[in-house]
């Protein structure tokens, strides 16, 4: 199994929501985070007082699918996610070692959405 961690703007969060969708992918965590990297952020005026604002507020999109699939996950965000400008975000692709579901206890790839391991064959 991979984990896919994509870091993008928020305006592009429903189009990777239904892109990852179209290719069998339900599950998903979604978080609000801030970050820095080549965007550089923005100069803000309040009363007066000028203030560097260097983190920017981003969405960070997390799911685990099988190792196989992982490249079309990948693909479905990137693309989804793409504008060409500075600030589209990141994909992080990082290896599981396990899964659990706490309720039952079952292990494995079993644990992921039914919907998503019918999309993959498994």
């Amino acid at each position: 199994m991979r984990k896919i961690e994509a870091v993008i703007r928020h305006s592009a969060l429903q189009e990777v929501q239904d892109a990852l969708d179209r290719v069998g992918v339900s599950g998903l965590t979604i978080t609000e985070v801030k970050g820095c990297g080549r965007q550089k952020g923005y100069t803000e005026v309040y009363r007066g007082a000028r203030a560097n604002i260097s983190l920017l507020p981003k969405v960070k999109v997390e799911t685990v699918v099988p190792e196989a699939f992982a490249p079309e996950a990948v693909e479905a965000i990137r693309s989804a996610a793409h504008t060409g400008e500075v600030g589209d975000g990141r994909i992080f692709v990082l290896p599981v070692e396990s899964a659990i579901r706490i309720r039952t206890g079952e292990e494995g790839v079993e644990i992921l959405e039914s919907a998503e391991r019918a999309a993959w064959g498994h």
